[in-house]
């Protein structure tokens, strides 16, 4: 934990009434879904010969390609074919990327997995405001929470696909706080995985965000979360009154 708990006049400052989620690797257990995913589609479209090979290669690309959205560099819509052209193009595959795409994303919807203590941490926030703020595709991401304990948790849920604008910019965040009708940003907590998109995000529309480590990672960057936490549920110690 990084901010002071009490101010000057011994009033607790860890109190907030609106909590922004980022969903993969936040709540919901993306590796897994895309493990998911992908299997099934390397099985689609015969390809599960070399499967780990290509699992590899498309995480490298995904790193890469996800970066390039975040800086602005591509679109939604591009980043959706274009990551499979890539790897398509390396192994001199045959498929088409964009029928291969589509498959992918329709099995990914699928994989309502949870990071651990997820539900656990909303249930015991049910007095709070929760809402969603992910990068993403709503034909994926709307299956993923229906299907999901947590599917009656939000109150908003702000899809980038939806806004035409991804975390990090200010738009995508100008977007929910309009939907939510949020007047006070001292009352409102950003929490994610990514320092690049959820942390990065948050700082620069000046309110305070909580980074989840679970693995304790080493933060190599300059942006600097208000609040670090390995377990979901540590959240808890941050948000109580």
């Amino acid at each position: 934990m990084i901010k002071d708990e009490i101010d000057n006049n011994g009033e607790d400052l860890m109190n907030y009434d609106i909590l922004l989620f980022d969903l993969d690797d936040t709540l919901f257990d993306f590796q897994r879904a895309q493990q998911y995913a992908l299997q099934k589609v390397y099985t689609a479209f015969d390809m599960l010969d070399r499967a780990d090979d290509y699992t590899a290669c498309y995480k490298e690309i995904g790193k890469e390609i996800w970066g390039e959205l975040e800086r602005g560099e591509i679109t939604l819509s591009e980043l959706r074919v274009e990551r499979f052209k890539r790897l398509f193009n390396k192994y001199q595959l045959p498929h088409q990327p964009e029928a291969f795409g589509d498959t992918y994303l329709k099995f990914l919807g699928e994989g309502s997995f949870l990071v651990e203590g997820a539900e656990e941490l909303c249930q015991a926030l049910s007095t709070q405001r929760l809402a969603i703020i992910t990068n993403g595709f709503r034909e994926v991401q709307i299956p993923r929470i229906s299907h999901s304990p947590l599917s009656q948790m939000f109150e908003q849920i702000i899809i980038s696909e939806e806004t035409g604008y991804q975390k990090p910019q200010k738009e995508i965040f100008d977007y929910a706080f309009a939907k939510l009708g949020i007047t006070r940003r001292e009352r409102v907590l950003m929490i994610g995985d990514s320092l690049t998109s959820d942390i990065l995000g948050g700082n620069r529309y000046g309110i305070d965000t909580c980074w989840f480590n679970p693995r304790q990672r080493k933060n190599e960057t300059d942006i600097s979360p208000t609040y670090e936490i390995s377990k979901l549920t540590d959240l808890l110690r941050i948000v109580a009154e």
